[in-house]
């Protein structure tokens, strides 16, 4: 009897656990009502890790607050410090795969789901794809966006719609023993090159995107400054493969059986639940 391929989809769904890492700075406006969404949606099995990355804000009780669990740095290291602190606790943990969210709510829930059911392979990086003219997004944005796409679709060898989303699905064993190395923004670009040169599945999905009022924005990325490390590290990551060619061979992630405990998973883990009680906040 032939199987519908839609079928496949929710039988691989099933045995692929799955949760969610919402990396978050100074994010107490907004980031309770994304944990508290992400716990919602099925297939996540109530797994929503937040990562705190040194806010001196209610982020970390805000997030407690609806059930996440939440890790925190007890500074502020960057968005790749802390997306790489979730990956490593949840493959402790015990997961396969992780959704990414960010904290500023442009992302609804069903966006989130739908780059869950979107492909079968446990082991394909899945990207959000979005329109940021149709959107609304700040032109600056928008052309910083471009600019992103332009230059890694070239080094890549092959076309990338959205470079910048933080919307994605990662195989977290695979993708950790990518060893990128950045810590701001520029990991998920270095992820991108890295994962092609690996020879990883990528996986593109158009979702949609929320863009609140210019006064209601929350945003730590600077279309100028951000943008020039990202190139710094694309030229770094380009010398090091070799012409994404060959990546250096990374320490394979601790097998979750012999894992040690989740607290301790990772070095850039301060605390799990609660948080240090005098954090040192450092600029984003």
């Amino acid at each position: 009897m032939a199987v519908h391929p839609g079928h496949t989809v929710v039988i691989a769904l099933c045995f692929m656990r799955i949760c969610a890492i919402i990396p978050a700075y100074q994010a107490e406006r907004n980031v309770g009502d994304v944990a508290r969404e992400a716990l919602r949606i099925d297939g996540l099995a109530g797994a929503v890790f937040v990562v705190d990355d040194g806010s001196t804000d209610r982020t970390a009780e805000r997030a407690r607050a609806t059930g996440a669990t939440v890790l925190s740095h007890p500074e502020n290291l960057g968005k790749g410090a802390a997306l790489r602190t979730g990956m490593e606790l949840a493959l402790a943990s015990g997961f396969d795969v992780a959704v990414t969210i960010d904290a500023d709510g442009q992302h609804p829930p069903e966006e989130a789901r739908r780059l869950i059911e979107a492909d079968a392979d446990p082991e394909a990086l899945v990207l959000g794809i979005r329109d940021l003219v149709a959107a609304g997004a700040p032109r600056a944005n928008q052309i910083s966006n471009r600019i992103s796409n332009f230059f890694l679709s070239l080094f890549a060898g092959r076309p990338f719609a959205d470079t910048q989303c933080g919307l994605r699905r990662y195989p977290l064993r695979r993708t950790l023993s990518l060893g990128a190395l950045d810590e701001g923004y520029a990991f998920e670009a270095e992820i991108l090159l890295r994962a092609v040169a690996a020879g990883v599945r990528i996986v593109e999905v158009p979702i949609r995107v929320i863009y609140p009022p210019e006064d209601e924005r929350l945003t730590h990325f600077d279309s100028v400054r951000d943008p020039a490390r990202i190139v710094r590290r694309v030229v770094a990551t380009l010398a090091l493969t070799r012409g994404l060619r060959h990546v250096p061979a990374a320490p394979a992630p601790v097998p979750v059986d012999d894992a040690i405990r989740p607290a301790a998973a990772s070095p850039l883990v301060a605390e799990l639940d609660p948080r240090p009680p005098h954090p040192s906040a450092a600029p984003p």
